[in-house]
């Protein structure tokens, strides 16, 4: 059964001359252990999709529907914090807090605080592989190392989608390619569904399925 699934789902930008459509009638499922790739060259729609998929932009026709529940403008909040899980390209992580510390935030202001979020961060941080650079900051750790943190911070609170916006695009090969088996093998092993937005060709060798967007709708 899907865990993520959209439907129709349009979206128009109005810059005060023209209405720009940018996505034309997506139709779109994720399985919960499923990890999807989602190509497309740049100016195809994907990233405005990914937003849509993680709430943080509405559509302007269609429908989504998140572990279950119907999407609408007054939930947005409240689904991105139970349901969904980012990784950014350019990590996002506060520079004044350490790796613990800035997974921990993340689930306070997911709602989980005290003793229950400090030991869910612990125990992602191990996950990753990072448990002796818990108390580093940001800028003590290698691209590689704060991207793990952002991967950690994204599996923190079990939420069942996690979404990636090019994971990979700040990474060198070598280690882009160890960051992405990881990831992988800790979305297949926890269960959740993984949308990966990229145009870097490693991915495909972890994803299960690719599906590709070309001015503003899937391809064949």
């Amino acid at each position: 059964m899907s865990i993520l699934k959209a439907q129709q789902i349009e979206k128009s930008f109005d810059d005060g001359r023209e209405t720009i459509a940018v996505l034309k009638g997506i139709d779109f499922e994720a399985e919960r252990g499923e990890i999807v790739a989602l190509e497309g060259p740049s100016g195809s729609g994907k990233t405005t999709f990914l937003s849509i998929l993680g709430c943080i932009l509405t559509p302007s026709k269609g429908e989504l529907v998140i572990d279950n529940q119907y999407v609408d403008h007054r939930r947005l909040p409240e689904i991105r914090k139970k349901s969904l899980g980012f990784v950014f390209q350019q990590f996002n992580l506060f520079p004044s807090l350490t790796a613990v510390e800035n997974i921990e935030y993340a689930l306070n202001v997911k709602g989980m605080t005290g003793t229950k979020a400090h030991a869910e961060a612990e125990r992602v941080i191990e996950a990753v592989g990072l448990a002796e650079r818990k108390h580093f900051l940001p800028r003590d750790l290698s691209g590689g190392q704060k991207q793990r943190v952002a991967i950690a911070r994204a599996l923190a609170g079990n939420a069942p989608i996690l979404l990636a916006d090019e994971p990979t695009a700040n990474l060198d090969s070598q280690v882009g390619a160890q960051v992405l088996e990881m990831f992988r093998s800790l979305a297949k092993e926890e269960n959740r569904a993984l949308v990966i937005v990229t145009h870097d060709p490693k991915v495909r060798t972890i994803a299960d399925r690719v599906v590709k967007i070309r001015d503003g709708r899937l391809a064949a």
